[in-house]
């Protein structure tokens, strides 16, 4: 959704720094974009030609849905409405009566099917082009079907959402994110006191889907509109575009906080939890479209043992980061 139509709510903090002004997520993409944009409107037809055409199978689904939701009542028929608003409605499917489930399973993350389809079929029509370029001005222009290729190849890449065998470990603290650790160090974290911090700028090339770090509750979810500074800049960590996930760890009750932090060219925070969600260590939380960058605060007073350093490439959802205690 565009930033323009959420409530802005500004807060002030009891410690040392007050909040920046924030807004409450109304989708699992607060920032909104192009391309959400487009899949929404899909959605809306999809759901008049499903009202209009099959309104027997608009019954089924009905019947089919959990929960209670007072706001999407119109916007959720089956399972597929939810990719949009599940961290912000209580509908719910159950896995027996979701027949979209295989899409989650074909290697590509679930959030950016409408990137892939969208360059793809803009790749497309650049090699055709090329091609028609080279037969009617000069074979040379054949060569720009390279690079093209390469953008394709890489889009792919991108999005690609490899299942991740999780350490057995109970103490461990597993990363949230693909990258390379940028860094580790005390700082005064707004509304969450004296924190250890570890920072992990994620580049293009690697796995964008986020992970919780460890089993718990989420007791938080705050989305913050800002600017894309290069995510390795340290001023990114105070003025981009980012979301916080606060949540209570199962075994020790001691609070941390997932940053979800946007870069130059990623601009697209995707998130699905929602307060109040039990979560389990090593699933997936959202993910941030291109490249950018994931903070994991942890008190100051808690008794951990970092297990890594500065320039260390980690593995959302394998590499640990840390054992507590």
């Amino acid at each position: 959704m565009p930033d323009s139509s959420l409530p802005s709510v500004e807060v002030e903090d009891s410690r040392k720094h007050p909040l920046p002004p924030h807004h409450i997520p109304t989708s699992v993409q607060p920032g909104g974009g192009f391309c959400l944009s487009i899949e929404l409107a899909w959605g809306r037809m999809r759901r008049a030609f499903l009202r209009s055409f099959r309104p027997g199978y608009v019954r089924q689904m009905q019947e089919k849905r959990q929960g209670t939701c007072d706001r999407f009542t119109n916007d959720v028929i089956d399972p597929r409405d939810l990719k949009f608003f599940s961290n912000v409605c209580g509908y719910s499917f159950r896995p027996e009566d979701d027949a979209f489930a295989w899409r989650g399973r074909l290697g590509f993350a679930r959030h950016g099917w409408a990137e892939i389809i969208i360059f793809s079929l803009a790749v497309w029509v650049g090699l055709g082009a090329t091609s028609v370029l080279a037969g009617m001005v000069h074979p040379l222009f054949g060569l720009l079907a390279l690079p093209l290729l390469l953008f394709w190849a890489e889009i792919l890449y991108f999005f690609r959402d490899p299942e991740r065998p999780m350490p057995a470990d109970v103490d461990a603290l597993i990363s949230p994110a693909d990258g390379v650790i940028t860094n580790i160090e005390p700082v005064d974290e707004p509304d969450f006191g004296p924190a250890l911090r570890i920072s992990i700028f994620l580049s293009i090339f690697n796995v964008h889907v986020n992970r919780n770090p460890r089993s718990g509750t989420i007791t938080n979810i705050r989305y913050f509109p800002g600017a894309y500074l290069d995510a390795r800049n340290p001023d990114s960590a105070k003025r981009n575009e980012q979301l916080w996930i606060d949540m209570t760890d199962a075994l020790t009750g001691q609070p941390m906080r997932v940053k979800q932090i946007s870069g130059a060219i990623a601009r697209r925070i995707v998130c699905w939890l929602k307060s109040g969600d039990q979560v389990v260590k090593g699933h997936r939380l959202g993910m941030i479209k291109f490249g950018s960058r994931t903070d994991l605060l942890l008190p100051a007073s808690a008794a951990v043992r970092v297990e890594v350093k500065v320039g260390d490439k980690v593995q959302g959802g394998m590499t640990i980061l840390a054992r507590v205690s």
